[in-house]
């Protein structure tokens, strides 16, 4: 398994030669520096952990300038470990870029999911209206009545669901497709959605699904007659 940190930019289309529209989720990948490199010795666990994007050193703390002067870099913005035995040969002070994956490989994808604040029951856990019609109260979106499991009356069962926080956790969307990865411009593109808002912080990697890699999507080319002509030379 391997894996990067990226950032979020939002979604597009592109289109396959056989005309097939593919939507796909834009990934800014810059490149990641090697921060530190846990071992079963030292860690009791092996991982890698990898920085991306640079801060500014006022608006950082000793701590983290110092940790990362280990790798001859500044402190980052975004700090994660990744664990697998593809990324075990890189040491402290690598730097990785988008070209570790290519087209066709599968991946999970994880970021924070999109927050909607203080949400009732029905946009949080899709329950239905009560009643609008036969005397019904007025109150169609209430929750309802909770103390009433029979065995316990009075008492609100534990893990009964009620309005609350929504959104803003930890979500992971697996078995995406790689459509393109580009080095020059540093993005990754990848089929369908992925988790969180525009410019969200994300972590690709391998996926845990048993198919790992399929055959890679050929693109339609944008470019100019001339263009292509002075590749051919």
């Amino acid at each position: 398994m391997k894996g990067i940190l990226g950032r979020k930019l939002g979604m597009t289309q592109v289109f396959s030669e056989e005309g097939a529209l593919i939507p796909v989720s834009v990934i800014e990948v810059k490149p990641n520096v090697v921060l530190q490199k846990k071992t079963i010795e030292t860690d009791g666990y092996e991982a890698i952990q990898l920085g991306y994007e640079d801060v500014k050193e006022h608006r950082s703390n000793k701590p983290m300038i110092g940790h990362a002067k280990k790798a001859n870099t500044g402190p980052k913005k975004f700090i994660k470990e990744v664990k697998g035995d593809e990324m075990m040969s890189l040491n402290v002070g690598d730097v990785i870029k988008a070209d570790m994956f290519k087209a066709g490989d599968k991946v999970d994808v994880q970021g924070i999911s999109r927050g909607h604040g203080f949400s009732g029951n029905i946009k949080r856990h899709g329950h239905h209206r009560q009643p609008e019609t036969h005397g019904g109260s007025k109150n169609v979106r209430h929750i309802g009545s909770l103390a009433t499991t029979g065995r316990n009356n009075g008492r609100i069962e534990k893990g009964t669901k009620m309005p609350g926080h929504f959104g803003h956790v930890t979500t992971t969307n697996q078995n995406l497709t790689v459509i393109k990865v580009d080095t020059t411009d540093n993005y990754i593109l990848v089929k369908g959605n992925i988790p969180g808002p525009k410019k969200g912080l994300v972590v690709i990697h391998t996926t845990v699904k048993p198919v790992k890699e399929v055959p890679a999507v050929k693109l339609v080319s944008y470019a100019s007659a001339e263009e292509i002509e002075s590749k051919e030379e």
